[in-house]
């Protein structure tokens, strides 16, 4: 099958290549020159684990290419895939100027059917609005060509997108006819051969799905980080709470883990949308903007623990942050908890060294000069007052303890994520804190 998939952000690039490793001829569009030209030469603009090999290797067999147009290519494909960024605006609301501009073109140019599938993150009904200027495209140029639109929404996590795209554990497809039903049938059927996973549905549905699904995630999340900031207070340990709560099989141990917030490109903002649209038809969701409201709030916990257990004395002082990233896995920086704490750290006065294993460069186009940007853990520790882990990478789950000590000058370890015994740390003679423990 021949396909276009416009965007080649996180969700273009890694849908586009996965649906060339499984033999069909892609074309990624974007409007960013400097963008192709370094994906026509094998650079990648994002990192995900396994994603550089299958590129070049699909690149190599010539089912993989690359270009600035989609009017060039439209008459050969199928299948037009938005993948297309949808900011959030101040308001909350997404940004659907690049999904309706990608359906201004599709209008302007196609010549035969084809379908336009938005895979972005939209709100309820604009599946619609993105019909309406297809029609009126088609109308200004006095052509009745038949389309289809239809909603794909993507599940894919960050660091496990690969394996989430070509083994799914479920694809949501919103259609309104037949025709566009058996092509996306064919399309997806090669991925799950022993158990064909597609929920086909009506659009609005679709569209619906993909933001409860987030905010479903980030309400446990956010729970639990308020369950664990209680257990502080009660002097119950939220550890043992999660294995009581996950042990119910009604409610299951994932996305139970309590730390210092969420953050990343899909969260965040999804749960903004969701609570904008509930505004927009006069419906207040209670929940939804709580969970927002509890992780604001989360990631700056990190911070108050150094501030207490440096008795609020953190001006001059040199503090250690361990991952940069949202979570493993991944670069992204978008809206991660580490901004929020080292931002609070360089107006309270605070130097901050700051180590991760892939998101260095990210945080230099961030924070510039503002950091010491350290080549390993060890290297970050080297004269800390505190220490403060922030994203679980492998590789800071086992250090040499004995090496830290050596290495700081202060012994206050605060750990966001829960990875580390503190009976070990204070045989040491660390003074460690974690989340939801007193």
């Amino acid at each position: 099958m021949n396909i276009a998939i416009v965007g080649t952000g996180y969700v273009g690039l890694v849908s586009g290549t996965c649906f060339a490793e499984m033999g069909s001829n892609v074309v990624c569009v974007d409007v960013n020159r400097d963008k192709i030209e370094r994906l026509q030469r094998g650079e990648l603009p994002i990192y995900e684990p396994g994603l550089e090999e299958l590129v070049h290797r699909n690149m190599q067999y010539g089912r993989l290419t690359f270009g600035t147009s989609l009017a060039d290519v439209l008459d050969s494909v199928e299948v037009v895939f938005s993948a297309v960024g949808t900011p959030p605006d101040e308001d909350g609301s997404a940004d659907l100027r690049y999904v309706l501009e990608v359906a201004r073109e599709f209008g302007r140019h196609i010549t035969k059917y084809t379908i336009l599938v938005t895979k972005s993150t939209v709100p309820v009904g604009t599946a619609g609005r993105v019909k309406a200027v297809i029609l009126e495209e088609l109308a200004a140029r006095g052509v009745d060509i038949p389309f289809d639109v239809a909603s794909n929404p993507e599940f894919l996590k960050e660091g496990a997108a690969i394996k989430d795209f070509m083994s799914p554990d479920r694809v949501v497809v919103g259609t309104e006819s037949e025709r566009a039903r058996e092509v996306m049938t064919r399309l997806y059927k090669p991925f799950m051969i022993q158990n064909f996973r597609v929920l086909f549905m009506d659009i609005p549905s679709a569209e619906m799905t993909k933001y409860a699904a987030n905010a479903m995630l980030a309400t446990r999340i956010s729970f639990m980080n308020d369950i664990a900031n209680l257990c502080e207070l009660v002097g119950a340990d939220v550890d043992s709470v999660r294995l009581g709560l996950g042990s119910d099989p009604r409610i299951g141990p994932k996305f139970l883990y309590a730390g210092c917030g969420y953050g990343g490109s899909c969260f965040p903002k999804d749960v903004k949308a969701l609570a904008h649209t509930g505004r927009e038809h006069g419906y207040t969701m209670e929940v939804i903007e709580a969970v927002e409201r509890v992780n604001d709030r989360q990631k700056s916990i990190v911070f108050d623990k150094i501030m207490q257990l440096t008795d609020g004395r953190i001006e001059g002082k040199t503090v250690a942050v361990l991952g940069l990233a949202f979570k493993p896995e991944t670069d992204d920086m978008r809206q991660a908890p580490s901004l929020e704490v080292i931002g609070r750290l360089l107006d309270a006065g605070a130097h901050v060294r700051v180590f991760d294993p892939v998101a260095m460069d990210e945080c230099r186009r961030i924070l510039g000069d503002s950091v010491t940007y350290c080549k390993n853990l060890y290297d970050a520790a080297d004269g800390a007052d505190v220490l403060a882990l922030l994203t679980e990478w492998r590789q800071f789950r086992m250090p040499s303890w004995p090496v830290v000590k050596e290495a700081m000058r202060g012994n206050i370890i605060v750990d966001g994520r829960n990875i580390y015994n503190g009976e070990e740390l204070a045989r040491l003679g660390f003074v460690y804190t974690r989340i939801g423990r007193r």
